[in-house]
This record gives structure tokens, C-alpha cells and sequence, in this order.
């Protein structure tokens, strides 16, 4: 794959992609396949240096709205699929995927939520707190009500997935020019015009955003809302274990938010501080392990003594529901956006790069996501707010 950085940029294209990452990276993909070859995807960075690189990888289906559960399903067939189209080994993992409850009240909304994706050929269940256990037995049932549990979940390597969208989608022909910042958007009344960046214009008729934590930024250079902010989120690793670790699956307190799973030969441990406060720093600063620790010592008490070995800092796109951005700008047509994905996004990154190309196309999706438009914040319309953001 030839991923440059071009001393200059092409002087046009049919589609700028902003952002790298693994959206922008399917959404190239899939343009390209349906035979729209004339795109460019600027990346400031090199590809996946964003959130999409430092992401905990989790794929699942197990959603509280129809809409995220068809992303999240159709995703995780893709990914099943990913060998062979587009091409690449991404260490998908279907562990399964506990989400561990303490209350009764979350019992029952997980247990409505289980009978919506159960109606959508998703083979979630609820169990109990000893068959959680049997599923990782590192857990202790003290205080657990219950368990949502699906079998097909589980992780995969963020990385491989942008490099193989990439790899393919530069094959076909779109560029991809990395460490190259946009600076601005030409505009023409209602139309996009172009694209300013560091290394020259590029004359286009769309621009799709795709740029993640930095998106308002983007918006706002063509008068479009997209509320999303940057927060940092962080996550550890084990030193190796001895003897091995069991193969656990993807195991989340829904509570505390923590969580962990296996990682190459040890385990890795994450929570979202909710003391964090919002911006682009990331760096790893690991007194947030302590948080976890504590968690641990309750839910896995085994986990709160391991030693680590490191970790790092990555920032989720926030939007004010915890759902994402999806779709076409009513006063510039030309500018689509697919961000915001409030840590959901590389688990939903292949039904959205369809989404995207679809849009373009202006055909429609295999799902309706106009419930998705950054419209819903002006009028009050949307869907359910998503409660789990990991």
C-alpha cells in the first residue's frame, strides 16, 4: 500500500474524506469498490493515528435501539468476512461479551434490550451471576443481579482493519495522503467548492467528514453544527501471565464501566474516568488505574494486583446522546459526516462505510439513519440516549 506524504496534494477529486481512521478508511473502501475511484482521504497524521488507533477493539451487536444494533450486527458479519474482502487478518476474537449487572433495574433494561436484539436475529441472553463466573473466573458474584450475554461478540486489532480497508481502497486508485492538515473548505453558495490543506487545494464537489474528536473543528469551517468533544480515555496492560491466562470473554461492570480482556499473552484493563475532563491531551497519565483497582478488588479481585506494564490514552468522540452523527447536511448537501461515535465507532465502522457510500450515491442504505442527523440536537427528534460507551 502507498500511503504518502505528498508534497503536494491532487488539484481535484470527485470525494475529499477528512480523517484517516478507520471511517474514513471503510468509507474509501467502499466508495471505491461501488467504482467511485476519484477520492482523497487527508490525513494529518499518519492513518489510524487517531482514535482509531487506540481504541480496545470490542465488536458487538448488543445495543438498547434497533438502528445501533443493525450497525453493530452488520459490522460484526463484515468483520467476520474481512479475510476475504477486503483482505487482511485482524485477530477477530468472538469471546462473547458479559455486561455484568448489579441492580434490578438494570436487569430489567438489559433484559428488554435482549428481547429487541433477540427480534433481530441477535443471540443475546440474560444469565445468572454463577454463569457469568463460569464464563470468567476471575469474577466474583458478590452484589451481581444478573449478566447480559452474547456469544458472537468479542475484540479485534484496529489496526489491521484501517491498514486493510486502506490497502484496498488504495489499490483501486484513492489517494491517501497522510501528515497533510486541512485548513479550510471552500464554499459557493450551497455547494463545496474545495478543499485548503497544507500542501495545496483540492477542487471537490463533497467533502465527507470522517475526522473524529476533531470534527466540530471541521464543521464549523463550512457552518455546520457537529457537537462532539474530545475526552480522553485510558487503558492498561498486564505484565505477562504465568500460567497463561484462560481465554475470557470481553467483560464490562456496567456500573463502573470497567472492563478487560485478553490481550497477547497477558490482560488489558480499562475504565472511563468520569472525572475526566474534556480535550486533546493524551497522555497516559496512570493514576486512573487506581479507579479500576478499586472496581477489581469488588468484581475480579485477582485483577487488582497484577502488575502493568504500561498502557495509553486515546480520545473518545462525545456527542450529548452518546450516539453518532450520520448523514447529509441539509444546507450544504456536498458535506457528509459520519463521527461522534461516543466509542462505538470502529465496532460500527463497516455498515457505516456502506452507510456512506450510499449517501453519496443517493441511494438508500440498508438502514434508515436519519434518526442519526446532527439535525436531531435542533429539533429535539433522535434516538434512545446509549447508556455504555465502551
Amino acid at each position: 500500500m502507498s500511503s504518502s506524504a505528498f508534497r503536494t496534494v491532487p488539484d481535484s477529486a470527485d470525494v475529499v474524506i477528512i480523517g484517516g481512521g478507520v471511517m474514513g478508511a471503510s468509507t474509501a473502501f467502499h466508495l471505491a469498490e461501488a467504482g467511485v475511484t476519484n477520492v482523497v482521504v487527508l490525513e494529518r497524521g499518519d492513518l489510524g493515528c487517531g482514535s482509531s488507533g487506540k481504541p480496545i477493539g470490542g465488536v458487538r451487536a448488543q445495543f438498547s435501539d434497533p438502528l445501533n444494533i443493525e450497525l453493530g450486527s452488520r459490522s460484526l458479519r463484515a468483520y467476520r468476512d474481512f479475510p476475504r474482502r477486503p483482505g487482511a487478518g485482524i485477530r477477530l476474537d468472538t469471546v462473547g461479551y458479559p455486561f455484568l449487572l448489579d441492580s434490578e433495574r438494570q436487569a430489567r433494561d438489559f433484559e428488554a434490550g435482549v428481547t429487541l436484539q433477540n427480534s433481530l436475529d441477535v443471540p443475546s441472553r440474560m444469565t445468572s451471576p454463577e454463569e457469568a463466573r463460569r464464563l470468567c473466573p476471575y469474577l466474583s458474584t458478590d452484589g451481581l443481579v444478573a449478566a447480559a450475554y452474547c456469544p458472537t461478540d468479542g475484540h479485534a486489532r484496529p489496526g489491521p482493519v484501517v491498514q486493510g480497508y486502506a490497502r484496498a481502497a488504495a489499490g483501486a486508485g484513492v489517494t491517501l495522503a497522510t501528515h497533510t492538515e486541512v485548513t479550510g473548505i471552500d464554499t459557493a453558495g450551497n455547494r463545496v467548492a474545495g478543499v485548503h490543506t497544507g500542501r495545496g487545494r483540492i477542487a471537490c464537489s463533497t467533502v465527507i467528514c470522517t475526522a473524529g474528536a476533531w470534527s466540530a473543528r471541521i464543521g464549523a469551517m463550512v457552518g455546520v453544527d457537529l457537537p462532539v468533544r474530545p475526552v480522553k480515555r485510558q487503558l492498561a496492560f498486564t505484565a505477562p501471565l504465568s500460567p497463561p491466562v484462560p481465554r475470557i470473554p470481553f467483560t464490562i461492570d456496567c456500573s463502573s464501566t470497567a472492563y478487560f480482556h485478553n490481550s497477547d499473552d497477558g490482560l488489558l484493563f480499562g475504565l472511563a474516568d468520569p472525572g475526566q475532563a474534556d480535550g486533546f491531551d493524551t497522555t497516559w497519565t496512570p493514576r486512573w488505574l487506581e479507579l479500576f483497582r478499586t472496581v477489581a478488588r469488588c468484581r475480579a479481585p485477582a485483577l487488582a494486583g497484577m502488575e502493568t506494564v504500561g498502557g495509553w490514552a486515546g480520545l473518545y468522540e462525545v456527542t450529548p446522546d452518546h450516539n453518532a452523527l450520520i448523514g447529509r447536511s441539509a444546507e450544504l448537501p456536498g458535506f457528509l459526516y459520519a463521527t461522534g461515535f461516543s466509542g462505538h465507532g470502529f465496532l460500527q465502522a463497516p455498515a457505516v462505510g456502506e452507510v456512506m457510500r450510499d449517501l453519496y450515491l443517493e441511494r438508500a442504505p440498508f438502514t434508515d439513519v436519519s434518526p442519526l442527523s446532527a439535525d436531531r440536537f435542533r429539533h429535539g427528534t433522535g434516538i434512545r440516549p446509549e447508556a455504555h460507551v465502551v
